[in-house]
C-alpha cells in the first residue's frame, strides 16, 4: 500500500462518517413534528411542545453548520498539508521529540478550540439564551476556556510526554507501559474527580441537614449503601438544566446534586433518582464500565504499537519526517470506524444498564416518583420525546423516556 492510497482511505472514512451522521440527523429531524405519545401527553402542553420543537430545529440547523465547517476545515488541512506545516513550526522550536510533539498537539488543540469558540459562544449566548437555559456570564465562559487549556496542558501534556518517552525507551513494548499509565490515570480521576477537578469550575457545599438529607440517608440505610458525603453543586451558575451523579470509590464515594435538581424535583423524586444511581453501583455497572474502558484502551494501544513504527502513517498526512505524534493522528483517523463499533456496543450495554438501574429503584423505592422525575427533567431540558429508532441506536446511551416509562410500569 502506498501513502497516497492510505491518504484517500482516510479521506473516505471522514466523508462516509459525515454522510452517515447527516443522514441520521435528517431522519431524526423528520420526527420533530410527531404528535406526543399518549403516555407522555402530560409532559408538554401545546405551547411547551412548540418550544421544544423550535429548540430541536435550532440545534439541528446549527449542527449542520458546525459539522459542515468542521469537515471542510479537516479536509482542507489534509489536502493542503496542514499537518506538515504544523510539524515544521514545532520543529523550529526544538529537536527533542517530546517537546516537538507537545508543541504540535498544543497548536492543534488550542487552535481548534479558538476556531470553534465563536460556535460555542453562539450556542451558549444565543441558542441556550433564547430558550432560557443559559446562566453563564461572558467572564465565566472565558475563564472556563482558560482553565480548560491549563488542564489540557498539565494533564494531557503530562500523559502524552510519558507515552512518547515510553515509545523511545521501551520499543515495541511501549504500549504496555502506556496502558499501565493510562489505567492508573483513569482510576485516579474516577476516584478524585469530585475532589480535584470539579472545584476548579464549580462550588460544592455539603447538603444541609433537613428533610431531603434525612430521606436520602434513610433510603441508603435500607439498601445497605453507605452514603455520608452528599454535596450540592452550583449548576445554576451556567445552566438551568438539572443533573445528579455519583463519583469516587470507597472513602471518596459521594453523591452530587445540582441545585437546579433540588429546585425542579420534590424530595421523593430526588430520592428516586438517587435510588437509580445506587442501582448502578449495586449492579456493578460502574466497575464494568471502568474495566471495559481500560481493556479497550489496552486493545487500542496494542494495535497502535503494530502500526506506529510504519512511516506510511506520517507520509499519508503529507509529513516527510516520520514521527510518533503525526503517526498518532493518522492512526486515530484510521481507527475511527473501530471506535464507532465499540461505541455502539458500549451504548447497547449502557441502555441495558439503565433499565437495570430503573428496576432497582422500582424494587427498593418506588416507580412512580422516578417516572415523574424523568418527565420533569425531560420537560425542563426540552428533550426530544419522539427520536428516530436508528438515531437512538447509534447515539443514545439511555433508552428514550417512553421506553423507560414502559419498563417501569411492568
Amino acid at each position: 500500500m502506498t501513502s497516497t492510497t492510505l491518504f484517500y482511505i482516510i479521506i473516505a472514512i471522514i466523508i462516509i462518517d459525515f454522510i452517515v451522521d447527516k443522514v441520521l440527523d435528517a431522519l431524526n429531524a423528520k420526527h420533530y413534528n410527531d404528535p406526543i405519545p399518549e403516555e407522555l401527553h402530560d409532559v408538554y402542553n401545546t405551547e411547551e411542545y412548540e418550544k421544544s420543537q423550535a429548540y430541536k430545529k435550532y440545534n439541528y440547523k446549527f449542527g449542520i453548520l458546525t459539522s459542515t465547517f468542521s469537515i471542510i476545515l479537516t479536509l482542507a488541512i489534509l489536502f493542503f498539508d496542514g499537518f506538515e506545516f504544523i510539524d515544521t513550526v514545532a520543529r523550529n522550536y526544538s529537536e527533542n521529540p517530546i517537546i516537538v510533539a507537545l508543541i504540535f498537539f498544543g497548536i492543534i488543540m488550542i487552535g481548534s478550540d479558538i476556531i470553534n469558540t465563536p460556535f460555542s459562544y453562539y450556542q451558549t449566548f444565543v441558542i441556550e439564551e433564547k430558550f432560557g437555559f443559559n446562566k453563564t456570564t461572558k467572564a465565566t465562559f472565558l475563564l472556563d476556556k482558560l482553565k480548560g487549556w491549563l488542564m489540557m496542558a498539565i494533564l494531557g501534556g503530562g500523559v502524552l510526554a510519558l507515552i512518547i518517552w515510553f515509545y523511545q525507551v521501551a520499543g515495541q513494548y511501549f504500549w504496555l507501559y502506556a496502558w499501565g499509565l493510562v489505567t492508573v490515570f483513569t482510576i485516579f480521576l474516577n476516584m478524585f474527580y469530585a475532589r480535584l477537578i470539579v472545584p476548579l469550575f464549580n462550588k460544592q457545599t455539603p447538603l444541609e441537614n433537613g428533610s431531603l438529607r434525612d430521606k436520602i440517608s434513610a433510603y441508603a440505610e435500607t439498601v445497605g449503601f453507605t452514603l455520608d458525603k452528599i454535596f450540592v453543586i452550583d449548576g445554576s451558575k451556567r445552566s438551568t438544566k438539572a443533573n445528579a451523579y455519583f463519583s469516587g470509590f470507597g472513602s471518596e464515594k459521594r453523591v452530587t446534586l445540582y441545585d437546579t435538581l433540588i429546585t425542579d424535583l420534590d424530595d421523593k423524586e430526588i430520592v428516586a433518582v438517587l435510588a437509580h444511581e445506587v442501582g448502578h453501583y449495586k449492579k456493578k455497572h460502574i466497575i464494568f464500565n471502568l474495566a471495559t474502558s481500560i481493556l479497550l484502551t489496552g486493545l487500542t494501544l496494542y494495535i497502535l504499537s503494530i502500526f506506529i513504527y510504519n512511516p506510511l502513517l506520517s507520509h499519508a498526512l503529507g509529513v516527510e519526517i516520520p514521527s510518533f505524534h503525526v503517526g498518532l493522528i493518522a492512526f486515530g483517523l484510521l481507527y475511527s470506524p473501530i471506535s464507532e463499533i465499540t461505541g455502539l456496543i458500549m451504548n447497547w450495554f449502557s441502555r441495558k444498564f439503565e433499565y437495570q438501574a430503573d428496576d432497582y429503584a422500582k424494587s427498593t423505592y418506588a416507580a412512580a416518583p422516578l417516572i415523574t422525575s424523568l418527565k420533569k427533567l425531560s420537560k425542563n431540558s426540552l428533550s426530544n420525546l419522539t427520536p428516530h429508532k436508528a438515531f437512538v441506536f447509534m447515539h443514545y446511551s439511555h433508552p428514550t423516556l417512553l421506553e423507560r416509562m414502559n419498563n417501569l410500569k411492568l
